[in-house]
């Protein structure tokens, strides 16, 4: 797809028009940077840009593709890079006062390295929250980072502004990470689609850590055909990570044809008072778009779910004390206040609980794989409301109203058992924010739940549209 100004919108239709000669990699780099110029004073989506660097980066790649040297889908393609991920072009500061800024100094993390290989042409360093777990702090020298969709809203974190970079057209996709939700909550806020790994897939090494045995890297981009090819680079072991598996990636062919396939939808605990009157028809007529592609959709549940979310909360609140533990005694006022809440609240947790939590994840992992031999892909909303506003969730110091706001999210479930997980638009609220729709599959079952997202996507256009000044792809 491409738009008035014939640029392409998704990274597949931009890598399609490299080949052909009818854009270059400068010109999508170009526009990228103007639409930063553009909008990033209201979006807040970047900490660090990469303007020379990214130029310099691009003119090389339209020399190599030229030359016959071409690295693959992701070569020419501007990309974001969460600012947690070490990147040697540029300090890793996790939007924070603490990090030492020679964290991860002159080196790339595996996933960033994979990129360059790949021939991406990388930006910037994307605005987060906190350690990827604090709310925005305007007492703090960090942008807000606020939702194209509507900038006196939320955009989902803690991957931020590689959402808000893709939906707003200031790269065509991006790296994120998902602890409890953070790919596929901006995903779900912006209307774009993130895609979480399943744990142990990519290489989480050179990433600054929030919850070490939760911590997923995974790529926000236009579409699943998008992401498939992204993880096509990013997957696979590295020696500095002792939890990455020797499991590359090849992606799926993408037919839209879902003969075959078993969907197991669920709607228990997805639809709580006070969702968006817009998010169960939404998901309803999914189901019916991904029945009419062949699919078999039967009902189902998720075994465990309480217990999951929280010891997903468990868990990574204990991991993240363990990381923070020295600089919260030493620097408490430096850390945003909603980020010493999450940290400090696994003081509260005794060791004996923490063993615990890993041992139901255990058999939350055992049941749900169990259900997966009755199910290929499991089907929920992301999200049951669209984008709220930033007075809803945080109070006048920056505090975190979790336990509202994670009312409406259903992301934590999925990271505590590991499994893959998609999050793609499947439509609108009446106050024209989008709606999510979250595809889970079994342990390193990408490849199936890429089919089923995709031949969603084939169907509809939801994934396509894009927010009021949108540049540089104006719809």
């Amino acid at each position: 797809m491409t738009t008035t100004t014939g640029l392409p919108v998704t990274l597949t239709d931009a890598a399609r028009a490299l080949r052909e000669g009818s854009v270059t990699s400068a010109d999508l780099t170009r526009a990228a940077l103007a639409a930063a110029d553009r909008l990033d004073a209201a979006t807040g989506t970047y900490l660090h840009r990469f303007d020379e660097y990214a130029l310099a980066t691009a003119e090389r790649a339209d020399r190599e593709l030229a030359a016959g040297r071409d690295r693959g889908p992701l070569h020419g393609i501007p990309f974001g890079v969460k600012d947690i991920l070490a990147m040697a072009e540029g300090p890793t500061t996790a939007q924070s006062l603490v990090l030492d800024r020679r964290w991860g100094e002159g080196r790339d993390a595996p996933a960033v390295a994979r990129l360059k290989a790949a021939g991406a042409v990388i930006t910037g360093k994307t605005s987060t929250m906190e350690f990827a777990c604090g709310m925005p702090d305007t007492t703090k020298p960090f942008p807000v980072p606020r939702n194209p969709w509507d900038t006196a809203t939320w955009p989902g974190g803690s991957s931020s502004g590689t959402g808000t970079g893709v939906a707003g057209g200031l790269f065509l996709a991006g790296l994120g990470t998902d602890t409890a939700g953070s790919i596929r909550i901006p995903a779900a806020f912006c209307g774009v689609t993130g895609l979480m790994p399943t744990f142990g897939r990519v290489p989480k090494s050179g990433c600054v850590p929030l919850g070490y045995s939760l911590d997923h890297i995974g790529p926000l981009a236009r579409s699943a055909r998008d992401c498939a090819s992204v993880l096509e680079v990013l997957a696979g072991p590295d020696a500095s990570d002792p939890d990455c598996v020797d499991a590359p990636f090849t992606a799926p062919a993408l037919t839209g044809d879902l003969t075959g396939v078993r969907v197991g939808l669920v709607r228990e605990h997805h639809f709580p008072e006070g969702s968006d009157p817009a998010a169960a028809p939404a998901f309803e007529a999914a189901a019916a778009v991904l029945t009419e592609r062949g699919a078999t959709v039967v009902g189902t549940t998720l075994p465990y779910w309480s217990e999951m979310i929280t010891a997903d909360m468990v868990t990574m609140s204990c991991e993240a004390l363990a990381y923070h533990r020295t600089d919260l005694a030493e620097r408490w006022g430096d850390y945003f206040s909603s980020t010493r809440a999450t940290v400090a609240l696994g003081a509260l947790v005794s060791g004996a609980d923490y063993v615990q939590a890993q041992r139901v994840r255990r058999v939350a992992q055992d049941a749900l794989a169990r259900l997966f031999q009755e199910v290929d892909v499991i089907a929920c909303p992301t999200v049951s409301v669209g984008a709220p506003a930033y007075e809803s969730v945080v109070d006048a110091e920056g505090r975190l109203d979790v336990d509202t706001l994670f009312r409406f999210i259903h992301t934590p479930y999925w990271d505590s058992v590991g499994n893959p997980v998609i999050a793609l638009p499947m439509g609108f609220t009446a106050a024209g924010l989008p709606l999510s729709l979250q595809l889970a599959g079994p342990a390193f079952g990408e490849a199936v739940l890429l089919r089923a997202a995709d031949a969603f996507q084939q169907s509809t256009d939801w994934h396509l549209r894009l927010p009021a000044g949108a540049a540089p792809y104006p719809g």
